[in-house]
């Protein structure tokens, strides 16, 4: 197996790749922020996800994606209400029901995402800074711009495999082992029930990577990927919500990839929710937001596809942290 499997790298590394190089998320609207850099900062608080991806289990040498990512705003506005009582005035605050809709401000936002994607013996390494400017353009409807900067290292456990032919070339540390600048950019527009945005990652097709000793041309290595997300949330009464939402990726040669989703949410505590997956998928999925600090989501998705019969399903997991929340939100204003 290891044999045919170094084969097949090879091949995805040394010429135009098979298939999406970024990892696959089956619960994207939890974290869009993995693939749109102009979602940083858009919550009053430091949102951190930690997330983990264990793709096709049952099958050997099947992805498995870690990740962390964490941004924040800054420079962004107290909001401000007017007191009542013998103090009349203005005063900040943050206390009072910090889960309704509050217009959002002007300001900037900073974050870092660290992911690693394992398939086989071949490992993808992510590490990128992130910049996001929001802007209102009305009461209710915000833009932001975003870009991300960083690199990519693909590396290859050697130890492990087997050959079939040991004096080929291409079976060398240096021919593998590269670190690539990655650039991406997106936008976004937002508001207190509806998301648009769309985002490119790995925009940089340069004929050269970062190992200044190695002479070979790498054109074509990083494939350009793209990805347009939407989401409308329609109020069925006070605690109850249903959000509809889609994802379209697309990384020429693969053909395009659709998600869509439907979550129904409760009290901004609990949610469920389901997604189908072009050709590929069926999934159910959960969450809770058990505090003003912790929340934690679950995936399971079950191949619709032939791969079906040699896997038993995909299992992602996120844990979320909203640290400095001072305002107290249980559930983020802004779907994302």
């Amino acid at each position: 197996m290891k044999n045919i499997y170094v084969s097949l790298v090879l091949l995805l590394v040394a010429s135009q790749a098979w298939g999406q190089q970024r990892p696959q998320y089956t619960q994207y609207m939890m974290n869009n922020y993995l693939l749109n850099p102009a979602i940083t900062g858009i919550e009053d608080y430091t949102d951190v996800k930690i997330g983990t991806r264990q793709q096709w289990v049952g099958l050997e040498d099947a992805p498995v994606t870690y990740y962390v990512t964490a941004h924040m705003p800054i420079n962004k506005e107290a909001r401000q209400v007017r007191s009542v009582g013998p103090n009349k005035g203005l005063r900040s605050t943050h206390t009072v029901n910090q889960n309704r809709f509050v217009r959002a401000y002007p300001h900037h936002g900073v974050g870092v995402t660290a992911l690693t994607d394992k398939t086989g013996l071949l490992r993808r390494n992510h590490l990128n800074l992130t910049y996001a400017y929001h802007l209102p353009v009305s009461r209710t409807v915000t833009v932001s711009l975003g870009a991300l900067g960083g690199i990519v290292k693909n590396s290859f456990n050697f130890g492990e495999a087997t050959y079939g032919n040991p004096a080929d070339p291409a079976y060398t540390k240096d021919y593998i082992n590269r670190t690539y600048f990655d650039l991406g950019m997106g936008s976004w527009v937002y508001g207190e029930n509806f998301f648009l945005g769309v985002s490119g990652a790995q925009l940089l097709r340069a004929t050269r990577d970062l190992n200044p000793s190695e002479e070979e041309n790498t054109e074509g290595v990083l494939q350009k990927h793209f990805f347009a997300t939407g989401g409308y949330k329609f109020r069925l009464g006070q605690d109850i919500s249903i959000i509809p939402s889609v994802m379209v990726k697309f990384a020429n040669p693969s053909p395009a990839s659709v998600d869509v989703s439907l979550r129904g949410v409760y009290a901004d505590r609990v949610w469920v929710g389901a997604t189908y997956r072009n050709k590929d998928a069926l999934a159910a999925m959960a969450g809770i937001n058990v505090s003003t600090i912790f929340d934690v989501s679950y995936s399971y998705d079950y191949n619709t596809s032939n791969l079906s019969i040699s896997n038993t399903g995909t299992h992602e997991v996120i844990l979320g942290l909203k640290l400095f929340n001072k305002a107290g939100v249980i559930c983020p204003k802004w779907m994302h």
